[in-house]
């Protein structure tokens, strides 16, 4: 039953924060919402401080200023912030979807004052019995103990106080307490899924048990508990596949694919991979396949499932100058590259300096890079030789190209130098490339 007790209980198990949390109530003017702005006004002695914010679609003529106005009065009588927004042309209300286009609306306009005020939450009247019509759209759309488990009550500071009480509690509510508010006739209309649900088959479903919210109510109080704990098992599974170093997260690939398919897709949905044919492909692919979702790139390499953050500020080509000002003529230069490239491998390269054109540089592979490979005959392509030294995705990544002025290949750094620009035995000038650890300054 709600009453001012048992939502103050609901409400304090959500926040459970120290210090004084501020909020946005979204308030349309129907029941659920002007009866959550009573509840909050309540709480007003006690110091808790809030806002309101209410958005006019335009959409019902003068059903949706008398809207408007019931929530603006209520904010009047009892000296609440009140923020607008009325739809104008330029919203471009489309012919479909209008439910996606006011949703989309409405969170931007809410985000838009929640940064401006400074608060820390918006909060929703949404209840039990938009717990239900949810429940049943997940269940037509296969969308797994996630979906089944409803609406959170609790999720990207957005608070939904109301879900464990019922419409008809609401109503009970609102008129024990004299407060006014307006019916949305729009929602008799069984023209979306959701209408539909709510004025056809949720009444059905009632008739066939006198206990059946109730008993839904329990039901995704348990399948809550279920995800929580099927959540908690997963992160344990990942930790236990999972390796880390500075930039990626690898998961053992042999590990994870022995799992079964509802951990694979669990563990890897997190990362955005949400398809069921496209894990099936990440598991099938060749050393070296990427895919991506919107956050990560994840590739396919011998030691397992390389997950890295898309970083778009980036440089896609970096290149780096060695000693740009640096004098050349010099009979004898040393360039330790180690200050360039801290986390390196140990190599010490002599060249000939009238072989090459300055300034030198590292940048990475390009397609159709080749080189003279020291200790082979004949010219390999840089592609080939990392296939032929068997180099993991991840070793790749830390290899640099050596060049010249003329972007000539001088070296695939640590690993080769290219012979024709080596020096011989009588080379007079030479040009030392190393990396090595800086020796300490006795």
């Amino acid at each position: 039953m709600l009453t001012q007790s048992a939502f103050e209980k609901q409400f304090q198990n959500l926040t459970q924060l120290s210090g004084n949390p501020t909020y946005l109530l979204a308030v349309s003017g129907g029941a659920d919402s002007m009866v959550l702005g009573y509840l909050f006004n309540e709480l007003r002695n006690s110091g808790l401080e809030f806002q309101v914010a209410h958005i006019n679609y335009k959409l019902r003529g003068e059903d949706s200023d008398s809207d408007q106005k019931v929530v603006e009065d209520f904010c009047k009588k009892h000296n609440i912030k009140f923020h607008l927004y009325q739809v104008l042309e330029k919203d471009e209300k489309p012919e479909n979807s209008i439910q996606l286009w006011a949703r989309k609306l409405r969170y931007q306009f809410f985000r838009k004052i929640q940064k401006k005020e400074n608060l820390d939450f918006l909060v929703t009247a949404h209840h039990l019995n938009d717990q239900l019509e949810t429940f049943i759209i997940n269940l037509s759309k296969a969308s797994g103990i996630n979906g089944l488990s409803g609406i959170p009550a609790n999720e990207n500071n957005i608070l939904r106080p109301l879900l464990n009480f019922s419409k008809d509690e609401i109503y009970q509510f609102a008129k024990e307490n004299d407060i006014i508010f307006r019916e949305d006739l729009s929602n008799k209309k069984s023209d979306y899924l959701r209408n539909k649900i709510r004025n056809e088959i949720v009444p059905k479903l009632s008739e066939t048990n006198d206990q059946f919210l109730e008993n839904f109510r329990k039901s995704i109080s348990f399948l809550n508990q279920t995800k929580d704990f099927v959540h908690d098992q997963i992160e344990i599974i990942e930790k236990n596949l999972s390796v880390f170093n500075k930039e990626h997260k690898i998961l053992s690939k042999e590990k994870l694919a022995q799992q079964s398919d509802f951990v694979k897709f669990e563990i890897l949905k997190k990362y955005g991979f949400k398809r069921t044919e496209e894990i099936q492909k990440i598991f099938s692919a060749e050393n070296g396949s990427s895919f991506f979702s919107e956050d990560y790139h994840l590739t396919v390499d011998r030691e397992g499932l390389i997950l890295k953050l898309k970083n778009l500020s980036r440089e896609i080509n970096p290149e780096i100058i060695l000693l740009k000002n640096f004098d050349f003529h010099q009979d004898q230069v040393t360039i330790n590259i180690k200050s360039y490239i801290p986390d390196g491998n140990c190599f010490n390269w002599v060249f000939d300096t009238d072989k090459l054109q300055f300034p030198l540089s590292l940048r990475k592979q390009k397609d159709g890079d080749a080189f003279y490979p020291s200790g082979f005959t004949g010219k390999k392509k840089v592609s080939k030789f990392f296939r032929d030294e068997k180099l993991s995705v991840l070793t790749k990544e830390k290899i640099w190209v050596l060049c010249d002025a003329e972007d000539q290949i001088l070296g695939i750094v640590p690993l080769r130098q290219d012979r024709r620009f080596e020096a011989e035995v009588n080379t007079q000038k030479t040009t030392t490339v190393q990396w090595t650890e800086e020796q300490p300054i006795l």
